[in-house]
């Protein structure tokens, strides 16, 4: 059971840290979108192209790694949990 659990944890981080970022690529950053409209002497019909720096993109990376793993674990122990309970009344 520990090594399941182990499993479907790091499994279920992945998937999540998948889908965060594609939440995060699909729902564009307001911060990232005031800091582009707020620079002066751009034509009102391009966007500003800037990346946020290596320090900012690490954080973001921890962050939603951390909250994959974060959700991943109350996933794992509610699914676990249910399981070993259904174990238990079946007997």
């Amino acid at each position: 059971m520990v090594k399941a659990s182990l499993l479907l944890m790091l499994l279920l981080t992945v998937l999540i840290s998948m889908g965060l970022r594609w939440r995060e690529d699909r729902m564009a950053s307001p911060a990232l979108k005031a800091a582009q409209q707020a620079q002066p002497g751009q034509r009102r019909g391009k966007p500003a192209k800037s990346r946020p720096g290596l320090l900012a993109r690490g954080k973001l990376s921890l962050d939603r790694w951390v909250t994959a793993a974060a959700i991943a674990a109350a996933v794992t122990i509610a699914l676990m949990g249910g399981l070993h309970w259904i174990r238990v009344w079946i007997g």
